[in-house]
Order: structure tokens, then sequence, then C-alpha cells
């Protein structure tokens, strides 16, 4: 016969609910129970009978549901970007020369040279670290050959 566990409150512990027939009948009912929660709310669901409708200006809205793994997933993609981007800005300090304000700025053409042995999205990477206020450089997109003069500078 196995004994039971029970906590403060008097409520039978975790491992020995999974235990028990009953214990995973249990767990079964309640993972089903939110299971059809989720699905309620799941755009794709075939049986979704209630949509949570934000407004634009509401908290939660264009955000993904905490502790998903769409959450999880952009988490991630910042993360990956942001590496990018420092070690765009570390190359441009590393190859680039020191301009009369302090700052390390290096001209497209050789930047573009380096970096293509390092990756293939040069430019998206730009795009994105001027975005985010971590370099400056003119005009709105840069072309190779063709902007291989403009100066491109660090601003951190």
């Amino acid at each position: 016969m196995e004994k039971k566990e029970t906590s403060d409150e008097g409520n039978v512990t975790k491992k020995a609910q999974c235990n028990t027939v009953e214990g995973l009948k249990e767990n079964w009912q309640k993972w089903a129970n939110d299971h059809c929660e989720y699905q309620k709310h799941n755009p794709f669901s075939s049986n979704r009978t209630m949509t949570v409708q934000f407004q634009k200006g509401e908290e939660g809205y264009g955000t993904p549901r905490e502790g998903s793994r769409t959450q999880q997933r952009g988490q991630s993609a910042h993360a990956h970007i942001e590496k990018e981007v420092d070690e765009l800005c570390m190359i441009i300090k590393s190859i680039g020369e020191t301009g009369e304000d302090g700052k390390p700025r290096v001209a497209f053409g050789p930047l573009f040279e380096r970096y293509v042995t390092i990756s293939n999205k040069l430019v998206g990477v730009l795009l994105t670290a001027r975005k985010h206020g971590r370099i400056s450089f003119e005009g709105e997109m840069l072309w190779q050959r063709r902007d291989d003069d403009v100066i491109i500078t660090v601003l951190e």
C-alpha cells in the first residue's frame, strides 16, 4: 500500500497524485480543461467560441500571450538581432578610423568587403542598427558600388 504525502493544507501532493489512478485522472482532466480554454482563444481552432479583441493602445495589443512559444521565439529573435548589431559595431570600430568627434567611422565599400565574409545581410543589419540609434549614415538605403563612399558612424 502506498503512503500518501500531504502538504500543510492537507492536500495530496503532485507526486502522490501522479501515482494513483485518481490522481492521473485529475491531471488529465485539468489538462483537457486547460486545452479547451486555450482553443477558445486560438484563431486557428475550428471550435473557437470567443475572441479577445484588443483595441489599439490597450495593454496586450500587438503582443503575444505571456509565456507562449510565440513570445519565446520573439525574444530569441531579438537577442539574435542584438548580437548581430553588436558584432557590426565591433567590426566598424576595428576597421574604421576615429573621426574629429571621437566616434569610429568607416565607408560603406570597405565595410561591405569585410562584412560579406561574415554575413550576407549587411544592409539589413545596418538599417536595424540605425533604427535602434546605434549608427548613422546618409540616405535611406545603401547600394554596393553606388554608395561605397557613404560614411557610417557608430554613435555609442
